[in-house]
């Protein structure tokens, strides 16, 4: 079977024999049902070769969509004048970027439809390249735009490239407004909903799908398909991995599959994943090791949350989709760019419960984060993760606080904010690397423990106050009872009290009992 990692020609996949997962049906629905729509899906999930798909068919390539569910929809297959933009494969650091990509695209279309005329902004430029489609063709044209954000999604942390491109990207836009008579049907993918509002300001029946039951797997793989579609793959993998067939499933769906475009809807694979590990017959992090979120990671760290917490998250309908601003909430781009997946729903508050999709992205995520928290030293080091392991799981209480004493104050720290959470967030970090059971911010009845870390012989309880006398958060420990869970059972446990400065981000000193 020859697996399309990488190909998103619609016409290459189908015409050298690619394996392909039939999404025609949705392409008809949407051709069928309105206008103009966006979709939202995090990068390599499929949605350039939707878009590729897209203009095949609008193009009237009967040809090739031969054996597919469209094929025994569609009856007419009118070839309509396309005008397809990609924003992706260029860095968009400079104020020029932007506008020598559109001109790039523009340039053959110009060519196509014989406009002679190339002077003016690329918004003018759009228009009159419409206007000369509709009157060479005598039909409506169709508009697909992939990846229309990533001028300003690039450039979130420099808020005023970010803000210049989104003027820019608004006038364009601006034209499907003013040429509405002569636009058949309009299709916009992004990542991220950032800024959508304003830069569509003036389409405002743009039909948002992202969070539609009815397209949950317009993109990726369903559990259904990769049991009909890949049965095969999945007996190979499992045969060379030395694994049965449920087996093989089992772990597929632990790496790969958990995301939910809804909270009703079914779990998705990862397409990329799925297939390069089908390909390679090698379970590894393909998607994420694809891109690391370095900025994402500092966004994250910046906002002041509980790293703990971010994956148990609530949040609305309003947060996931995102607002108009330049600056989004973390949580919301964590969502729409894969790192975080709906869990659950509340009706009650109508609050969406989030989590990692799977442990391809929970544990990638974390070696991101350990590079901003805990840039642990080699082996051999005193600081090594083998060294603090084997304090914890020794009893030796007095050591791993000397440990981490140490820890921090060789911390070259880039994170600003609350000091309290930069600790808290740290230590999660550091014991999470470590394969540690650990917990921040614990809930008990009394209120809340600081760092919890539970081994089969020893629970450590730690309480952190900043700049104060570590005898105060141990009187807030025994004041708290946050021992008492853990008194009825043989496990020895350890109350540290831990004065942690605001002004070092150091652990200055600790009490043991």
């Amino acid at each position: 079977m020859k697996y399309p990692i990488g190909i998103q020609s619609f016409e290459s996949l189908r015409k050298e024999g690619y394996v392909y997962v039939d999404k025609s049906t949705f392409v008809y629905q949407l051709a069928h049902t309105g206008r103009y729509f966006f979709l939202s899906r995090p990068r390599r999930f499929g949605k350039s070769l939707l878009v590729s798909a897209m203009e095949a068919y609008f193009c009237g390539r009967k040809d090739l969509f031969e054996g597919l569910a469209i094929s025994e929809l569609e009856k007419e297959w009118v070839q309509y004048p396309v005008l397809r933009f990609d924003l992706t494969g260029q860095s968009y650091a400079s104020p020029e970027a932007l506008e020598d990509a559109l001109d790039t695209q523009l340039l053959p279309m110009e060519k196509r439809y014989g406009v002679t005329e190339k002077a003016g902004t690329p918004a003018s430029r759009f228009r009159m390249v419409i206007d000369a489609a509709f009157e060479k063709t005598g039909l409506p044209v169709v508009v697909l735009i992939d990846e229309y954000d990533k001028p300003i999604v690039d450039n979130l942390d420099k808020p005023e490239l970010a803000e210049f491109f989104k003027t820019q990207l608004q006038g364009f836009y601006s034209v499907l407004k003013a040429k509405d008579d002569f636009v058949k049907f309009g299709f916009l993918t992004g990542v991220s909903k950032v800024g959508q509002l304003s830069v569509f300001s003036g389409l405002n029946n743009l039909k948002d799908i992202s969070m539609d039951v009815r397209f949950a797997h317009i993109c990726g793989i369903s559990g259904h398909e990769l049991r009909t579609l890949f049965a095969e793959s999945v007996r190979e993998l499992a045969k060379k991995n030395g694994m049965s067939e449920a087996e093989c499933y089992r772990k597929l769906a632990l790496m790969y599959d958990g995301y939910h475009f809804h909270h009703t809807s079914e779990g998705i694979y990862n397409p990329f994943s799925l297939l390069n590990t089908f390909d390679c017959q090698e379970f590894r992090k393909y998607w994420y090791n694809t891109g690391t979120p370095t900025f994402l990671v500092k966004y994250l760290a910046a906002g002041n949350y509980c790293l703990e917490e971010v994956s148990t998250y609530s949040a609305s309908e309003q947060e996931l989709t995102g607002v108009n601003a330049l600056k989004p909430d973390a949580i919301t781009l964590l969502y729409q760019t894969g790192y975080l997946t709906i869990k659950g729903y509340n009706p009650t508050t109508e609050k969406y419960t989030l989590g990692y999709p799977n442990k391809e992205v929970e544990d990638g995520f974390l070696e991101a984060l350990s590079k901003i928290f805990a840039p642990v030293s080699g082996h051999n080091s005193d600081l090594s993760v083998d060294k603090f392991v084997s304090d914890i799981q020794s009893g030796n209480a007095e050591m791993l606080m000397r440990r981490f004493s140490a820890f921090f104050a060789d911390m070259d720290y880039q994170i600003q904010g609350k000091a309290e959470m930069y600790f808290q967030n740290t230590m999660y970090v550091m014991l999470k690397l470590m394969g540690q059971q650990v917990d921040v911010e614990r809930h008990t009845s009394n209120g809340r423990i600081d760092v919890l870390i539970q081994t089969p012989e020893f629970v450590y309880i730690i309480e952190l106050k900043r700049d104060q006398d570590p005898q105060n958060a141990l009187d807030q420990i025994s004041d708290k009872a946050y021992d008492w869970p853990f008194s009825a059972g043989k496990r020895k446990v350890y109350k540290i009290g831990a004065s942690f400065s605001t002004a070092t981000r150091r652990l200055k000193k600790w009490e043991i009992r």
